[in-house]
């Protein structure tokens, strides 16, 4: 034994078998069968989307326009390492302009705070960004409506904004385009009074589109004046129908003359007048009433939009009036008249008409 282990020949090939029995003693892995060993080395690739991007910058001077709002990355390395960016999302993705000059220009967009044993992709990687002056403008502010929500009959006078000028702030070729500065107002339904409703500013360039500046105040309030077209018209009675027989309608009085009228101005110039209809069919003693008032096409509103009508009436009434004298007058000189029937000359008379004519100094003497 002794020999054996002074031979070299003899160590060489036990440490070769030794070197044989290790190896077969590593489990290795069946490609159909799950391994239950966790190896920390295992490769994985996860992707992030929606990763806000950061913008370095001279806010004070400056305005950006082009570096998108967020990117996808996607992280390739050790599984553990992936699974802890993608769950603490400890990075940051930024665009660094510091050193930027004005104009238009591609930049890069990178990250920081991730491991270097991941792999990092950023879509996109690149942003073309354009770099101009911020400048502050004072603009004033126009309001504006749609005249369909006012009610007919109404008009709308010149609104008033508070305040009615804002300050615009951006891109000085951007601020340079801004043509108008409007609030719109909007009504959900008709507007018959002054309203004041808060509206946002808009800048809109010479076509009409929005422009993307910052506005302060962004809301404004906005007064719409709001009064009736109308005026004042005489109301006129107009009769219907036949009194009963035996009355007599004395008078017929409003207790309000006038209405006022209220439609659109071209309206207005045809009506001079509105009208109460009195039935005066029915009508057997002094009697008020309420009726309305009757308004021609266009007029959307009157007021009042009822008057009181008073009716003084006289009943017919029948009298008899006995020994009424005959005189009879226009006999020639010379000639007498005897009276046949009545042989007293007197006749009695029946009289029908208003009570207030039965008055002696009403009588009438006949004479033939």
């Amino acid at each position: 034994m002794d020999k054996w282990m002074d031979n070299p020949w003899f160590i060489k090939v036990v440490a070769l078998v030794l070197a044989v029995l290790l190896f077969g003693s590593v489990p290795k892995n069946d490609p159909d069968k799950p391994s239950d060993v966790n190896v920390p080395s295992d490769e994985k690739v996860e992707t992030i989307e929606e990763v806000p991007v950061k913008r370095i910058y001279d806010t004070d001077t400056l305005v950006v326009s082009g570096v998108p709002e967020t990117v996808s990355i996607t992280l390739q390395g050790p599984k553990n390492l992936v699974q802890q960016a993608k769950t603490l999302r400890n990075f940051e993705v930024f665009v660094d302009l510091t050193d930027a000059e004005l104009g238009n220009q591609r930049v890069p967009i990178t990250i920081k705070d991730v491991s270097d044993r991941l792999t990092v992709t950023i879509e996109p990687g690149y942003a073309n960004v354009s770099i101009q002056e911020k400048v502050t403008k004072e603009f004033k502010v126009e309001a504006e409506f749609s005249g369909n929500i006012v009610e007919e009959g109404y008009l709308a006078e010149k609104p008033a904004v508070k305040p009615n000028k804002v300050k615009i702030t951006g891109a000085k070729d951007v601020v340079d385009k801004i043509t108008f500065v409007k609030a719109t107002v909007n009504s959900s339904g008709k507007i018959s009074e002054t309203i004041t409703r808060e509206a946002s500013v808009l800048a809109l360039d010479k076509d009409m589109n929005k422009l993307n500046v910052i506005v302060d105040p962004q809301v404004v309030e906005v007064t719409i004046p709001i009064k009736s077209s109308s005026k004042m018209v005489p109301i006129n009675i107009v009769r219907k129908g036949t009194p009963p027989s035996g009355v007599t309608i004395d008078s017929i009085t409003l207790e309000t003359k006038e209405a006022e009228i209220i439609a659109d101005p071209s309206v207005l110039e045809k009506f001079d007048n509105v009208r109460v209809e009195v039935d005066v069919s029915k009508v057997d003693e002094d009697t008020e009433i309420t009726l309305p008032v009757i308004i021609g096409e266009g007029i959307v509103k009157i007021s009042p939009e009822t008057v009181k009508v008073a009716l003084k009436v006289t009943k017919a009434s029948e009298k008899r009036i006995s020994n009424v004298p005959i005189d009879i007058g226009g006999i020639d000189e010379g000639y007498e008249v005897d009276f046949l029937d009545p042989e007293n000359g007197q006749t009695i008379l029946t009289i029908s008409g208003p009570v207030k004519l039965f008055h002696p100094c009403h009588l009438m003497i006949l004479r033939f």
